[in-house]
């Protein structure tokens, strides 16, 4: 059997750092160069930050360095505030490749890679990969193929498949699957049948044993402020957006107190596997971020550090963000109607891929015929 197909690049030891640009516009008239970046940025950094920025010759004001931070600003100058390089924390560079055509690619995420740049990960992420594969072939064949974007994310922790797109209409083919199933919350369905164009399937580790075979969780997924996360904590709430998981248990381990379950989601709102596990009062082991009922472990969400970082951001938060690792999470399986070759034919024809299970994940029976193919 020929080996998967594999790409990755190992990762240098320092990014480029990043340039923000900004325009001063007349809502912006009266203020200085402080009030500008600390009222308007103000989750990147404390005014103390900001004021370390200024004089650490970080900001340009029409490509002049500024270094006093009460500098009057003009209407129509243009901004630059250049984030120095830094080392970011580490990630795995090489991702497998499970599928290829013309139009898409479905890659083998490794845990622990996060999909687009946030926060501390802006080089380090599965679109830098993607972008370096790019690069690396020839000039003319890059003119024929242009750089697949992921259509969909995995959380940092999660593995399995993550669905890219390489054409622009594939690319809005597959985000009208990905809308089509939300869009279909409302309706009353048989939760077995498929779903739309798209279908995915999970596989997890959660704690405690579940005594039912199958349960449906049709609980809403908000937003809450949360210390370190600069747009908001998702978690489970009455006033979110509707979510619906249907998860079927695989095996109970008793002596572990833990369930293998196995989850079909139709929405697909941000850490919905996370947040629906939990809350049913069985949250994913390792899990360092959400608990029982689908919130956050740490409560505190008025809570707010003036402290600053060595480049003047924030500290790397105390308590756990959403991107932490630790938890057994992994996009399993994927049934997708092709986006371009089946929009032409009367009868949908599915395509499967799968992405090898972690052992962690791997029912008895799963394991012992993996043992028998070494």
């Amino acid at each position: 059997m020929a080996s998967p197909k594999k790409i990755g690049t190992p990762w240098p030891e320092f990014n480029d750092g990043l340039f923000y640009h900004d325009v001063v516009r007349p809502s912006d008239t009266g203020l200085t160069l402080i009030e500008f970046y600390s009222n308007k940025y103000k989750s990147s950094a404390p005014l103390q930050g900001w004021l370390q920025r200024i004089k650490n010759d970080q900001i340009t004001v029409d490509e002049g360095v500024v270094t006093d931070p009460n500098t009057l600003l003009r209407v129509g100058s243009k901004l630059v505030y250049h984030r120095l390089p830094w080392k970011e924390p580490d990630a795995p560079h090489t991702i497998e490749v499970l599928y290829e055509d013309d139009d898409i690619i479905a890659l083998n995420k490794p845990s622990g890679l996060q999909v687009l740049p946030g926060g501390l990960f802006q080089q380090r992420t599965v679109l830098t990969q993607l972008q370096w594969e790019t690069n690396n072939r020839s000039t003319s064949e890059v003119h024929q193929k242009p750089q697949p974007v992921p259509v969909h994310r995995l959380g940092r922790g999660t593995s399995g498949i993550l669905l890219c797109a390489k054409t622009k209409l594939a690319r809005a083919n597959l985000a009208s699957y990905f809308a089509d199933g939300t869009s279909r919350l409302g309706e009353k369905r048989d939760t077995n049948q498929e779903l739309g164009k798209i279908a995915k399937i999970y596989r997890a580790l959660v704690s405690g044993i579940i005594d039912n075979d199958t349960v449906t969780i049709n609980q809403p997924i908000g937003i809450v402020k949360y210390p370190g996360v600069a747009k908001g904590l998702y978690v489970a709430s009455q006033s979110g957006k509707p979510a619906l998981s249907v998860v079927d248990i695989l095996e109970r381990n008793v002596k572990e107190n833990s369930t293998l379950v196995q989850v079909k989601i139709q929405s697909g709102r941000p850490h919905q596997i996370r947040i629906h596990l939990s809350f049913i009062r069985h949250p994913l082991l390792g899990d360092p971020l959400y608990t029982v009922g689908g919130q956050p472990k740490c409560l505190d969400f008025d809570f707010v550090d003036e402290s600053f970082a060595k480049d003047g951001g924030y500290p790397r938060p105390a308590k756990a963000v959403p991107g932490d690792c630790g938890y057994s999470l992994h996009a399993h399986k994927l049934f997708l109607s092709h986006p371009i070759t089946n929009e032409f034919v009367v009868y949908l024809q599915l395509i499967e891929i799968n992405a090898p299970l972690p052992s962690i994940l791997q029912t008895h029976e799963e394991t012992k015929e993996t043992r028998q193919l070494l």
